[in-house]
């Protein structure tokens, strides 16, 4: 199943528990590891938990394939990794600490890359 196929499948699942947030960053030209980064955000524990289910489970109905996931033991920040996309549900204080935007969306410089002034 390819990244283009799995996003609405993701988004559609996140919508289902009513994540909030949902932000998609394309990162093709960024990382050759995966195509995309979804985020969402929820409002507990309970609810991340329930979001990174529920994704988990319409990917496989789908036909995707699920290669791990991690935080699901806290809840503040579930990661879902889909192989082609990664999948970030984070409770707001963790999003907003974090800010994975900003780092997805403006990469810093490489090592011994000069400034552009």
């Amino acid at each position: 199943m390819t990244a283009e196929e799995l996003q609405p499948v993701i988004v559609a699942a996140l919508e289902d528990i009513k994540a909030r947030d949902i932000e998609i960053i394309d990162t093709r030209k960024l990382t050759s590891l995966f195509d995309a980064i979804i985020l969402a955000s929820a409002d507990s524990n309970r609810q991340t938990r329930a979001l990174a289910r529920n994704v988990q489970e319409k990917v496989a109905e789908a036909g995707g394939e699920i290669i791990g996931v991690e935080g699901e033991d806290v809840g503040e920040w579930v990661l879902v990794d889909t192989g082609d996309i990664v999948v970030h549900i984070m409770q707001p204080a963790i999003r907003s600490h974090y800010r994975l935007e900003e780092l997805w969306q403006h990469p810093p410089a490489r090592a011994g890359a000069q400034a552009v002034h």
